[in-house]
């Protein structure tokens, strides 16, 4: 079921690329797929992935790329913010449930717990804002003399209304889920046994940390296998358990993508060459 849940993910996110850059290119859902998929491959050694939105825009004509690039980058950003959010209210979960129960993360105070908390609810209390008057936002950063000059390529920002900001948001959620879900599927297989409330809760500020701390894929098995241990023995002695949902995790949502993806590459090399 967790394997069977990757297409899925992927679907969700072909779908919100596809939405996206429908003002300055239609792109069909199955190109969509496959861009999808290349920009993992392209991602796979920058940090948090950066390069994905740049390996994406390989599918579109020449003149759109920087500009769905551009569109891309608030993609991901919904993405970000369902995290953040998400995570945020997974980490008051985990301090009031938790770590007031004696359970204590590792060489961690719950200070400074707490202070993480009121970091993130002040990064929240701007990001969301932001986003949400991304049009304003945008218009402001265009009397920048420099952005002014390749206003081109960020304009169609500019389009993007709160009803359709929203419609990422509700497909970023989606994404999240199947993410949730695929994380709490091989818990079990792997016979960790944590309440599904405590599991999704610890779930969700694994997710935040990486979201927060720059890696890249080949070396996030091993930060992802070191935090994982630290949240899920909390309430589990099985380490071995923990290392290997981390590592299915990994293989699953970033492994194969960037292995179908690098075919993409390769066939489309081909077909120039051709």
């Amino acid at each position: 079921m967790a394997l069977l849940l990757m297409p899925v993910n992927w679907g969700i996110e072909a779908s919100k690329w596809q939405f996206l850059v429908k003002s300055i290119q239609p792109v069909a859902f199955s190109k969509a797929y496959k861009a999808i998929f290349v920009g993992q491959a392209i991602a796979f050694n920058a940090p948090n992935r950066v390069g994905e939105s740049a390996g994406r825009a390989v599918y579109l004509e020449e003149g759109n790329r920087l500009r769905g690039v551009a569109l891309s980058v608030i993609g991901s950003l919904s993405q970000i913010m369902i995290t953040l959010v998400m995570g945020f209210v997974a980490l008051i979960y985990l301090r009031l449930h938790l770590i007031d129960k004696g359970y204590l993360l590792e060489g961690i105070p719950a200070a400074w717990v707490d202070g993480f908390i009121v970091v993130m609810a002040l990064i929240l209390a701007l990001f969301i804002p932001a986003y949400f008057r991304l049009s304003w936002l945008v218009k402001r950063l265009e009397k920048i003399p420099f952005i002014a000059r390749h206003r081109f390529f960020v304009q169609k920002l500019e389009d993007l209304n709160g009803k359709q900001l929203v419609q990422l948001l509700g497909l970023s959620a989606a994404r999240y889920l199947v993410f949730v879900v695929q994380y709490m599927l091989l818990l079990a297989v792997f016979e960790v046994h944590i309440a599904w409330t405590d599991a999704a809760a610890l779930v969700g500020v694994l997710f935040l940390v990486l979201a927060v701390v720059p890696t890249i894929a080949l070396a996030e098995l091993g930060f992802r296998g070191k935090l994982s241990i630290e949240l899920f023995g909390l309430l589990s002695p099985n380490a071995l358990g923990i290392i290997a949902t981390a590592t299915g995790i990994w293989i699953i949502n970033l492994i194969v993508p960037a292995i179908i993806g690098t075919l993409f590459i390769l066939g489309i090399r081909i077909f120039r060459n051709k």
